[in-house]
């Protein structure tokens, strides 16, 4: 932990997949309906886990490839891109699951006064009917999603964008997050960084990533911060 506690705060910013919901058994539905469309061989859902963390596109490439690294032909990408995206789009929330203490560290921060702010990588026309889907939506102020700017995570510009939009300093909007992804946008943005233990981060573990605390749940995370006025 890089901080005594508590930590004051003004505002609080949640990642999506991998820290409010666990999303991977929609993501790896369509994957494999992508692949079972393209007559190429589905891929176990535990590969597909560490494929996920950077967008669509490159669990795409990944999925198309079965590697971390692999580029696909790009002609084979833009066939299966559509594919993809419509294969999702009719699973999207069917398999996901809340992960335990979401709601109710959700209700929590809620009670303690936090504005709360989603910010993920996920594009608006699968993250809104997700949040409503699984009823997350009323806990949040604002959603910043993949594509609400041209720059996603790791990129500074998604976390500075939800300061400005709550009018809160960056070193006064905590973010909660489960990956690199999340440790770098917010460190560039000037945001401290909570992420929690049971997320996906490409398979590698969080501990060893440039973060404040660590984090079991987001109970554990409002027992670590007090509202700032």
């Amino acid at each position: 932990m890089k901080f005594t506690p508590p930590l004051y705060v003004k505002a609080v910013m949640i990642d999506l997949d991998g820290t409010l919901l666990d999303t991977i058994p929609d993501l790896a539905v369509a994957a494999n309906m992508m692949l079972t469309e393209l007559n190429m061989p589905v891929l176990p859902e535990s590969l597909i886990r560490n494929f996920v963390g950077k967008g669509i596109h490159n669990l795409i490439e990944r999925t198309l490839t079965g590697s971390m690294d692999g580029k696909p032909d790009a002609e084979l990408f833009q066939q299966a891109l559509p594919i993809y995206e419509r294969s999702y789009r009719a699973v999207n929330g069917k398999h996901t699951t809340i992960y335990p203490g979401v709601k109710e560290g959700l209700d929590l921060l809620r009670a303690q006064g936090f504005p709360l702010v989603c910010v993920t990588n996920k594009s608006e026309r699968f993250t809104l009917p997700l949040l409503d889907y699984v009823s997350l939506s009323r806990y949040f102020t604002t959603v910043v999603s993949g594509d609400t700017l041209p720059q996603k995570k790791p990129d500074p510009a998604p976390l500075l964008h939800a300061c400005s939009q709550l009018n809160v300093a960056p070193a006064e909007m905590l973010m909660i997050g489960d990956s690199l992804n999340d440790a770098q946008a917010a460190r560039s943005a000037g945001c401290p960084i909570f992420c929690v233990t049971y997320g996906y981060n490409e398979g590698h573990d969080v501990h060893t990533l440039d973060v404040d605390a660590i984090v079991a749940s987001l109970v554990d995370a409002t027992q670590l911060i007090i509202k700032k006025n």
